[in-house]
């Protein structure tokens, strides 16, 4: 397989990374401290098509490919993951579940807005009691005449409070029956729909995170997506790219604190020396390289799959459950390398460090992870 970045990708992420550097660096910890979601990025990134990424031009999207989009989440994580995370669910959840299931009205209604970002997209499946338990959700839906009641709350949702449309999962049959769920779109100021607490996170600060609610919210049976019964079916295959995302943005994590800890490390001297001279530094440097690149070779190999309409469920559980965790290792120790200095603010790798937790956790944890790839290997 040969994975060498072909002229788009690299013109790409060269944009990508120059947005990043010029609109969200200066302010990036600000919006970390306040926790503000800051709507007018994303609205930029719409416009350059980066909120469209695998939307086909004729909804208004860029119509490019996985590696593309993994390189413009790699780029924007490489500065702040918040953003990346929520370019990355916008793009993959709520924009690509309707791509991927819904009716060519639904399409037309829907995608332009959001591959532009004139509105920004939530998506909602996990609940206050259940997570990877998602066959016994509590948010209902229930048919009455020509439409749909929906009841219940869904937690720990991007853009739970500021998105203008949400794709939601919800539970249309008996608790734990097979093909119990459906999925539907609801937009924002439909009564009974709102929404409920912002959560005060330890990283990922300026992504918001949010309850939606749902009181006896009304929707037309025109917002359902597919056939009653098939929401997790739906869910499931929606993150299989997702997860390809959450691995792209620990990745752009990862390469952030690398560089960052590369650069620190030929600077600061000690004993009349850079500390990169010293083994014990230079080692870690090496690690981190090499982790680096094995995640992206999995990366690489889920896009690759995906692009080509091959099963990569395994794979890309792989790329995210291995991402993720190097992410995690790498910024910790990018910390450990820059010693005092790196438990402060005035150094961007204590956020590298907060920002990476969140991707072993995020649209599946580790342990949900090893489940499905332990169930791939094992057929």
């Amino acid at each position: 397989m040969n994975f060498r970045q072909d002229e788009l990708t690299v013109q790409v992420a060269h944009s990508a990374r120059e947005f990043a550097h010029q609109h969200i660096k200066p302010q990036l910890m600000e919006w970390d401290e306040s926790q503000e979601f800051p709507v007018a990025v994303f609205k930029a990134l719409g416009k350059l098509g980066m909120m469209g990424v695998l939307v086909p031009e004729q909804y208004g999207g860029t119509g490019l490919g996985y590696f593309e989009y993994s390189a413009i989440i790699q780029e924007i994580a490489k500065v702040c993951g918040s953003v990346g995370l929520s370019v990355a669910a916008h793009n993959s959840l709520c924009t690509g579940h309707i791509l991927s299931f819904g009716t060519e009205a639904q399409k037309q209604a829907y995608l332009p807005k959001l591959a532009t970002a004139e509105w920004i997209g939530a998506w909602g499946l996990t609940e206050p009691n259940t997570g990877s338990d998602a066959g016994n959700m509590k948010t209902v839906a229930v048919k009455d005449g020509d439409d749909w009641l929906i009841n219940g709350t869904k937690s720990w949702i991007t853009h739970g409070k500021s998105g203008d449309v949400a794709v939601v999962i919800c539970r249309t049959g008996e608790p734990r029956a097979k093909n119990n769920s459906t999925a539907f779109i609801v937009e924002r100021g439909t009564k009974g729909f709102s929404a409920g607490k912002k959560e005060n996170k330890l990283g990922m600060r300026a992504s918001e995170t949010a309850e939606m609610i749902f009181d006896n919210c009304r929707i037309p049976d025109a917002n359902r997506l597919g056939q009653v019964g098939d929401g997790f079916k739906q869910a499931m295959k929606i993150l299989d790219g997702g997860r390809i995302s959450i691995a792209a943005l620990s990745l752009g994590i990862a390469k952030g604190a690398y560089e960052a800890s590369v650069k620190y490390a030929k600077e600061r001297q000690q004993f009349d020396q850079p500390i990169a001279n010293f083994q014990g530094i230079s080692f870690k440097l090496a690690d981190m390289a090499t982790k680096i690149e094995c995640a992206e070779l999995l990366i690489n190999q889920a896009c690759d799959l995906k692009m080509k309409g091959l099963p990569m469920t395994k794979e890309a559980a792989m790329a995210k459950y291995y991402a993720s965790e190097i992410s995690v290792e790498i910024s910790t120790d990018a910390v450990q390398i820059f010693g005092g200095y790196g438990y402060t603010k005035d150094f961007p790798v204590e956020k590298f460090y907060r920002d990476s937790k969140l991707c072993t956790i995020g649209e599946g944890t580790s342990e949900i992870q090893k489940l499905v790839i332990s169930r791939e290997v094992l057929k």
